[in-house]
């Protein structure tokens, strides 16, 4: 069975490496990726956002080099988060565990 997921879009929020209690670090980012085709009602093209969980090196790196409007590409795989409450309530939502990530193009080139 095969569980792999490329996307390529924009980083909504400026990255922020955390530490957690095992040392391991850790960044979430959230990619904004447009759709490929017009919503027939409004006209315009829909915006798909993803939660993405990078570790280690990878998350360093992202965190250093991208911030909120740069384009990357990640491929990784797709995992389902699920949380319940105290109240027997609970919901999931998609997650996709990073493990490679190409930075496309950052948010303000630098000028040549």
């Amino acid at each position: 069975m095969v569980n792999q997921v490329i996307l390529v879009g924009r980083i909504v929020y400026d990255p922020e490496l955390r530490v957690i209690d095992s040392g391991k670090t850790v960044t979430t980012l959230t990619l904004a990726l447009q759709r490929n085709f017009k919503n027939a009602e409004s006209g315009q093209y829909d915006t798909d956002f993803l939660r993405c969980t990078l570790w280690s090196g990878i998350a360093e790196n992202t965190v250093q080099h991208c911030k909120k409007g740069s384009v990357v590409g990640i491929r990784g795989r797709l995992a389902q988060r699920f949380f319940e409450y105290g109240d027997e309530s609970s919901f999931s939502y998609p997650e996709i565990i990073a493990e490679r990530v190409s930075f496309i193009s950052p948010k303000n080139p630098p000028s040549s």
